[in-house]
């Protein structure tokens, strides 16, 4: 099977259900934004394949999960609203980000200001997806203004930035990052 159909050359894309649609449209952008974010993700665990990380095998485990829901939530956002999606987000998948924050947030170090996006390679790649999460929650929200979207798509893309932000945090502390902290004085 051939990758490219030469269909998209003249600037349209299919939607699932085959609507045919530009490929600038609201839903394309909401969707590819899900994968761009989910791709580093990727990235950030790549970072992590030769590091001594503790747990490193049930971190590994559960950003996959959050990898494959992501790009179920992108199908989602893929399925225009008169067609029925195969695989619908629900809120224990929000309940899930939550707990595993939780979990991951009792052992680390308090924040006391806001941090810039560095330290380990994984911990940057997981910032990086963490705002791309966030321009998919923009994207969808602006999408919910011309059709509606599921709200738990655009409750779970808010979480899921939360849920990076400590996951990169968790990666820095587990491999002796260094959280540069905002300085206020310029």
């Amino acid at each position: 099977m051939r990758i490219y159909t030469r269909k998209g050359d003249k600037g349209e894309t299919s939607l699932i259900s085959g609507k045919r649609v530009p490929k600038n449209d609201l839903r394309v952008e909401a969707y590819g934004t899900c994968d761009e974010a989910n791709s580093f993700i990727g990235l950030a665990l790549s970072f992590l394949d030769q590091e001594e990380l503790p747990e490193k095998e049930a971190f590994s485990e559960q950003m996959h999960r959050v990898q494959t829901i992501l790009f179920h939530v992108g199908a989602e956002l893929a399925t225009p609203n008169d067609k029925e999606v195969a695989w619908k987000l629900k809120q224990a998948h929000i309940d899930e980000l939550e707990e595993t924050m939780d979990a991951w947030d009792k052992n680390l170090e308090m924040l006391r200001n806001f941090i810039l996006p560095s330290g380990h390679s994984a911990s940057s790649a997981l910032h990086t997806a963490r705002t791309i999460a966030r321009r998919a929650e923009r994207t969808a929200i602006a999408l919910n203004e011309q059709e509606e979207v599921n709200p738990l798509v655009i409750s779970y893309l808010n979480r899921l930035s939360d849920f990076l932000f400590v996951a990169a945090r968790y990666i820095n502390q587990a491999l002796k990052g260094t959280e540069i902290p905002l300085k206020a004085d310029i």
